[in-house]
């Protein structure tokens, strides 16, 4: 192995930890500065690193969001649910569709694209990102009604299924595969949704119980738990379902369960959420290749505002109406529709 290589990563690392105080300072989202630190190390940075593998891109973003999202689980208490489970599976499903036609509008209409490639990427960015409003709501210290932070966590934590089968389904019909293509994108539907919900939680009630009744030196609980939920992650996707949603909700049993050595499972869980999302935005800051984005900023920023300041607040509106929300908690609901890695993930596919 090259030590030139593991140089470089150990001192991306470096500079991203060193350089995360100034998010708070600037009003930049701490993911963001990753992100750029990675394009600056890219091949039209200084760092001149020329990555483009994008089969182990999309293995490691995808075993990073099942770290992020195991953590997430796990601080998410089961009276969230109780008091925003209603409308967070609103804007996870109805709310995501609204949010892909939207931006298939501005797409078809800024980019000249047809109907069906502009919907494929309005699916890609219709979900809201786990890793970045976690990180949020969790590490700004935001004093929030529980109603509102309850539905933002559970609809980040829920919404990606609907993003993934969007996708899916528009590239069937966009590769015209079968003639049973409807019928198979139903399927896919009840797939990723029934299979993630069944297999997160049995997967959760199996890590308690194993964690219950082996005795281990402490500092592997948090070990085995990680290695757990990847396990029900993998296993969730080779039958179809929707991994992200089951480790989830694997999350959500093993932290409203009592559990061997918990604080010690949630300390050492923090810090590889925190490492997961290092790595996950270092990774995709080396996949972007700034000069190749320039024609495309105009057209890019458009649908960015749009999607901003048009569509998000637009969907929220529509689906939560009916779930008696003020004026201010709705604002401030459409504010937190942040994207991350999971539209990047699903560009991979």
């Amino acid at each position: 192995m090259d030590p030139t290589l593991t140089l470089i990563g150990a001192l991306m690392l470096v500079i991203s930890i060193v350089l995360s105080p100034l998010s708070s300072r600037v009003g930049m989202p701490v993911l963001l500065i990753f992100l750029v630190v990675g394009m600056m190390m890219g091949e039209d940075g200084p760092g001149g690193i020329q990555f483009d593998d994008f089969e182990l891109a999309f293995l490691i973003a995808n075993l990073a969001l099942g770290v992020i999202l195991l953590d997430g689980g796990m601080r998410t208490r089961a009276e969230t649910f109780r008091v925003g489970l209603k409308p967070a599976l609103v804007l996870a499903t109805l709310g995501v569709a609204m949010t892909a036609a939207g931006a298939a509008v501005v797409a078809w209409w800024v980019f000249d694209l047809h109907w069906l490639t502009a919907l494929l990427i309005g699916a890609i960015i219709s979900s809201t990102d786990a890793a970045a409003v976690f990180s949020l709501l969790q590490g700004r210290g935001l004093h929030l009604n529980e109603r509102v932070s309850a539905t933002l966590e559970i609809e980040s934590g829920s919404n990606d299924p609907m993003a993934i089968f969007l996708t899916l389904m528009l590239v069937t019909l966009i590769g015209n595969e079968g003639d049973h293509a409807g019928w198979a994108v139903l399927t896919m539907l009840v797939q990723q949704f029934g299979v993630g919900a069944v297999a997160g939680i049995i997967g959760g009630f199996a890590v308690v119980e194993l964690a219950n009744r082996i005795r281990l030196t402490p500092s592997l609980y948090p070990l085995l738990v990680a290695a757990a939920g990847i396990s029900v992650f993998s296993a969730t996707n080779a039958l179809g379902g929707s991994g992200f949603l089951a480790i989830y909700l694997t999350g959500v049993v093993i932290g409203n369960r009592h559990v061997r050595m918990m604080p010690m499972i949630l300390q050492v869980h923090d810090g590889l959420a925190w490492l997961a999302q290092l790595c996950l935005f270092l990774m995709l800051g080396l996949l972007v290749t700034p000069s190749d984005l320039i024609p495309l900023a105009g057209g890019g920023l458009i649908l960015a505002l749009s999607l901003i300041f048009i569509i998000r607040p637009l969907t929220v509106m529509l689906t939560l109406w009916p779930f008696a929300f003020n004026r201010r908690e709705l604002g401030f609901i459409s504010w937190v529709g942040l994207r991350g890695a999971v539209p990047i993930v699903l560009a991979l596919f």
